[in-house]
């Protein structure tokens, strides 16, 4: 399973965001910008929302729903 398989499975439509230190910590995922873009550029409606902590620390969630407005898993 490819890094951006697993996000979209565990992700998408739970609610569940992720920073990057959080990616390369538990996931190995070292480079989480880079996956999500690929996700936006498949499809997917990726949300950035910037953290309050004083750094420029972003956390990511994927809606549901693509941009088209299906629920249909995305093959990448």
């Amino acid at each position: 399973m490819t890094q951006n398989n697993m996000l979209q499975e565990m992700m998408r439509g739970k609610g569940i965001t992720m920073t990057g230190r959080e990616a390369a910590e538990k996931y190995g995922i070292h480079n989480l910008r880079a996956r999500m873009t690929q996700l936006r550029h498949a499809g997917l409606r990726v949300h950035t929302t910037p953290l309050n902590d004083g750094t420029r620390a972003v956390s990511y969630t994927i809606a549901q729903r693509d941009i088209n407005g299906s629920r249909k898993r995305i093959a990448l």
